[in-house]
């Protein structure tokens, strides 16, 4: 009974409802009239034929010869009557055969059924919702979002304006809310007031009107806000955005990190506690060719080797890992350590050629500066002139024209670049690149970018060493703002995780818990009170009331969980 309650309660307060309702009732006040006139004229010429009939009679023979049922038992005798009948027959056939059905289907039963599937889609949360987020569009940083707050069992609501879109989410099973986007109704429907941050992902134009609809009613909740344009940060941020997310721009900045140019140097990708961890490529280096012990990096600078990119895979590492050009370390250690190790390989020039850039849009503007900024030369590619001119300040030279186009790659310099930055917008042109320009050139460093996650792997066969998404960037920087903590982007879907020793492994050393060999995890810290130890062995030991700290991806991460237990 409450269902129905609800449901008829909306049906009269819906908008389109209201206003067909009124025709459907205009209609049938048009009607009615219609079929009293007639009444009156059924007496009017009866009497004059000299037949007297009660008002009940004269009404029952207007609905049966308006109906067609006409049962013959009252007639007329005169011609004039005979012609009243014809007409009120004819326009009985239109009216109520016709008109009356049609303007029922289309001004009631038509809004009736759209009122019940509008309805189907919820326009509240559930009674004492709290700590949810709010994802004010489903589009790919939101979609990758989803999937990490499902694994980490964090209650969200996607708000949807349009209707269509809602009811195709809400049939997959995903958490709905229809309602618009600028009305404070729909926010607080939502329980804005308990939530634990609202994700604001629309275009900078729409961004800027909810974050304002938002900030009337809830002064304090946590606002993050996406930026297609970095024109548009300061303007969200004036608006009441907490935090105000240039993506793009934070894309072509990573990308541009993961390049090798100019001298071997570590490139640090994130930190825990007060160590970095880093990247250090080691091509045309002395450590090629020598296995992970040989290297002697712990001994020499007191970093540890967590683990080796290999393709776009992260490997833990056992010791006796051959490196090879291609190999990218992954080393955690202080700043001075790796100041050290960079001073060391200063006297190893990788490629002083300029690195190619292909797309020059958000991103490829992005890379293009932050690579100019580090003092390395850039060379561009693009189709668009316009593109061309807006970031050729920060190239060495401009290339206009199709990146498919063999004779403009080799004069842009592809076969002596020390890497390509792949960053048009198309996922299949990159991947398509990828395949031609290692095959042009097999030793080249390949980087990219991509959009859907299901094509991180083809374009690492392809030939990518390195691939990262916005849609990683931009859900890693919203938990990491939900959780309170700094952003690591570590790598596409490499995460660092954190979790108490389980029992059966306390006194048991790191090469006896098998947990790299098992799960495939890197175990780069064992934290001990307040003491974090780095430097770690096949015989550290795992002490029961510790943390093991941990680098990889979510799969491997369940894999931990099912093999030794989830923690507490």
């Amino acid at each position: 009974m409450k269902f129905v309650g609800s449901q008829l309660a909306y049906y009269l307060s819906d908008r389109d409802f209201k206003r067909n309702s009124k025709i459907l009732f205009k209609y049938l006040a048009v009607l009615a009239i219609v079929i009293i006139v007639y009444s009156i004229l059924f007496h009017y010429i009866m009497e004059l034929e000299g037949q007297y009939h009660s008002w009940v009679t004269g009404f029952y023979w207007t609905l049966t010869v308006m109906s067609t049922l006409g049962f013959g038992d009252i007639t007329f005798e005169s011609d004039i009557g005979r012609f009243f009948s014809i007409v009120v027959l004819l326009s009985g056939i239109f009216m109520l055969l016709i008109l009356l059905p049609f303007a029922f289907i289309r001004h009631f039963y038509v809004p009736l059924l759209e009122s019940k599937r509008k309805n189907r889609v919820p326009r509240e949360v559930p009674p004492k919702t709290k700590n949810h987020i709010l994802i004010c569009s489903y589009d790919i940083i939101a979609r990758d979002l989803v999937k990490r707050l499902k694994q980490e069992n964090t209650p969200f609501f996607i708000i949807q304006n349009d209707l269509k879109e809602a009811i195709e989410k809400y049939d997959t099973n995903l958490p709905v809310l229809f309602g618009e986007l600028d009305n404070e109704i729909t926010f607080i429907h939502a329980n804005l007031q308990d939530a634990k941050l609202v994700l604001v992902n629309r275009d900078d134009v729409e961004n800027t009107k909810i974050i304002l609809t938002i900030r009337n009613i809830a002064p304090d909740i946590p606002i993050v806000a996406i930026a297609t344009d970095d024109e548009s940060v300061d303007v969200q941020e004036l608006s009441g955005a907490n935090h105000v997310l240039p993506v793009k721009r934070w894309l072509g900045e990573q990308l541009a990190n993961r390049i090798n140019a100019q001298h071997a140097k570590s490139q640090p990708i994130g930190k825990y506690e007060d160590l970095l961890i880093a990247e250090l490529p080691i091509n045309h280096t002395s450590l090629v060719s020598k296995t992970i012990r040989e290297t002697r990096l712990r001994q020499k600078f007191g970093v540890s080797i967590v683990g080796i990119w290999e393709r776009g895979r992260l490997k833990p590492i056992t010791g006796n890992e051959k490196l090879s050009d291609d190999s990218v370390l992954v080393i955690i250690g202080n700043k001075e350590q790796l100041q050290s190790i960079d001073e060391l390989f200063e006297n190893y020039l990788v490629n002083p050629n300029p690195v190619l850039l292909i797309g020059g849009g958000r991103v490829g503007l992005s890379a293009a500066r932050s690579l100019h900024k580090n003092g390395v030369l850039v060379n561009l590619i693009d189709k668009d002139p316009d593109v061309c001119k807006k970031v050729k300040p920060y190239c060495n030279k401009v290339f206009t024209g199709k990146a498919s186009d063999y004779e403009l790659l080799k004069e842009a310099g592809i076969l002596e670049a020390p890497s390509i930055l792949l960053s048009t917008h198309e996922d299949a042109m990159n991947i398509h690149l990828a395949s031609y320009c290692r095959k042009l050139n097999k030793e080249v460093r390949i980087v990219s970018r991509i959009s859907e996650a299901r094509n991180i792997d083809i374009i690492h066969r392809a030939g990518a060493n390195f691939v990262l998404s916005n849609a990683t960037l931009g859900s890693e920087a919203v938990l990491s703002i939900s959780k309170n903590q700094k952003l690591n982007i570590l790598g596409e879907g490499i995460k660092l995780f954190s979790t108490p020793t389980p029992p059966f492994l306390a006194g048991k050393s790191l090469g006896e818990s098998g947990i790299g060999a098992k799960t495939g995890l890197s175990v780069i810290a064992v934290k001990e009170n307040s003491k974090v130890v780095t430097l770690l062995s096949a015989d550290t030991i795992l002490p029961l009331e510790a943390e093991i700290v941990m680098l990889g991806n979510i799969e491997m991460r369940h894999k931990f969980n099912e093999i030794y237990g989830k923690p507490g």
